[in-house]
């Protein structure tokens, strides 16, 4: 009893935090100025610790909760997310009148709900988890009351989430009715004499409808321009990122427990959106002259990569190469929206291509980091992005999946355009005349040089990363 409450010691630290919060905000009304953002801070920074030091315990509460190194490494990635978040939000959310208790409160339950969701080993702990992080994004999403475009943004989360949620609760049932187990990984004996191949594939299809919504897979990715331009822009790093690191960290264990025969008739399904989600993405960034659309196609288009990449999933090889990628977007993605987030003026966000010409000599340490950013989205060296595009171009390519290699490799180079006109913007355009773009808080400034540090150290020397990686994953998944 007590190595499960060590095991679930990040999820308790998390509530308590949120829950701690909300009194504060309720009850303290002469509490230091700072009080909420340091509180969310210290919780946050905890579990992060609890969780990369929790003890190996395989899986918990009844199996369905997992603790191997694999879910310890996305529980540290995702709280690891919600902590810079965190930073990117305080001056942002100070300017814009939302700087209380219930935004921070609610980061924190939809941290929970992503740690739950990456960690989840049984299918009622994972929807449990992607609900509560689903509800906690509505309400963060449309947090600006004054904004009509937070509030129409909100509501396009809301309608396609709950459409989302029915695709995924029939699937879960279909799953449930084939398998007779609602584990992630069923135990049935070898050959799959005892389930039904018919009714675990229909449920496999309709939970990838399901989850294809939450990491704007395509053709369900169309709420993803929209609510990326019309949410705060430290709440769209924190969708963008985390909520996506999250969800794909449990697709990767659900398709590597797949058994073969399944498997085998799954992966033309995957092979298929693989290719539209890279397409799709990257042909509809290119027409796009705001700055948040374009990264909203972009992540559209990076999803596309790993959708891809999960059709070596059973190969070491691709396994490695998923979370190392997962672990390098959640970084090059949170940066962007957070410089934006950092650059942006008191009514209104920069959206525009236009409004960041100039700014790499008026904000020159902000520039650099949104310009690496886009650098290494665009997987050029000496990035962590071309390290992990490598990666995973090689485990794609050993899978044998060489017509759709060759597709996502011109996608990349039609990308290094999509990346190179927003750098350009930065450095080879006239500023424009406007109102004067104050420069970044301390806090924005910390979150951005970590991302900064982590990868331009993961593109220089990857191989701490990669060794981390190579010895969590052979423990198990």
């Amino acid at each position: 009893m007590e190595s499960t409450w060590i095991v679930v010691l990040p999820e308790m630290l998390i509530a308590a935090g949120a829950l701690l919060i909300l009194c504060a905000e309720a009850f303290w009304q002469g509490r230091p100025d700072k009080l909420l953002f340091f509180l969310a801070l210290i919780f946050l920074a905890g579990a992060i610790a609890a969780s990369a030091s929790a003890p190996l315990a395989g899986m918990s509460l009844s199996g369905m909760l997992a603790s191997e190194d694999y879910a310890r490494l996305f529980s540290t990635l995702v709280l690891s997310i919600a902590f810079i978040t965190v930073l990117f939000s305080f001056r942002y959310s100070r300017r814009r009148g939302f700087e209380n208790g219930e935004y921070y409160a609610i980061l924190l339950f939809a941290a929970l709900g992503m740690d739950l969701a990456a960690r989840a080993a049984h299918w009622l702990i994972f929807f449990l988890g992607l609900e509560l992080l689903s509800i906690s994004l509505y309400i963060l999403i449309a947090i600006r009351k004054d904004d009509p475009f937070s509030g129409e943004s909100g509501l396009k989360y809301l309608i396609t989430g709950a459409v989302a949620s029915a695709f995924l609760t029939f699937g879960i049932g279909l799953w449930y009715a084939g398998a007779g187990s609602l584990a992630v990984r069923p135990d049935v004996p070898s050959g799959l004499e005892s389930i039904d191949i018919q009714l675990m594939l229909a449920g496999a299809a309709f939970i990838l409808v399901g989850i294809g919504f939450k990491i704007s897979m395509v053709p369900f990715h169309l709420w993803t321009p929209d609510v990326y331009q019309g949410s705060p822009a430290p709440v769209t790093a924190f969708l963008a990122t985390g909520s996506k690191a999250a969800v794909f960290a449990f697709l990767i264990r659900f398709c590597f427990h797949m058994q073969n025969p399944l498997w085998n008739a799954f992966k033309p399904m995957l092979w298929i959106i693989a290719l539209l989600t890279l397409v799709v993405g990257t042909v509809s960034a290119l027409s796009q002259s705001d700055l948040k659309r374009l990264l909203a196609y972009s992540s559209v288009a990076q999803m596309g990569y790993l959708i891809m990449t999960l059709l070596a999933v059973k190969l070491e090889s691709g396994l490695f190469a998923l979370a190392f990628y997962l672990i390098v977007y959640g970084a090059m993605d949170l940066g962007a929206f957070g410089i934006i987030a950092s650059l942006s003026e008191e009514k209104k966000d920069r959206d525009a291509l236009e409004d960041y010409q100039g700014l790499g000599y008026s904000h020159p340490w902000s520039s650099a980091i949104l310009s690496f950013c886009l650098i290494s989205l665009a997987g050029l060296p000496p990035s962590a992005g071309f390290v992990g595009k490598v990666i995973l171009f090689r485990a794609v390519l050993q899978a044998g999946v060489l017509v759709l290699a060759l597709i996502a490799i011109a996608m990349v180079v039609i990308s290094i355009y999509l990346y190179m006109k927003v750098v350009m913007s930065l450095y080879m355009r006239p500023a424009t005349t406007g109102a004067p773009i104050s420069a970044a808080g301390f806090y924005e400034q910390v979150g951005g040089g970590l991302i900064l540090i982590f990868l331009l150290w993961s593109g220089i020397a990857p191989s701490p990363l990669l060794s981390l990686i190579s010895r969590i994953l052979p423990s198990g998944i």
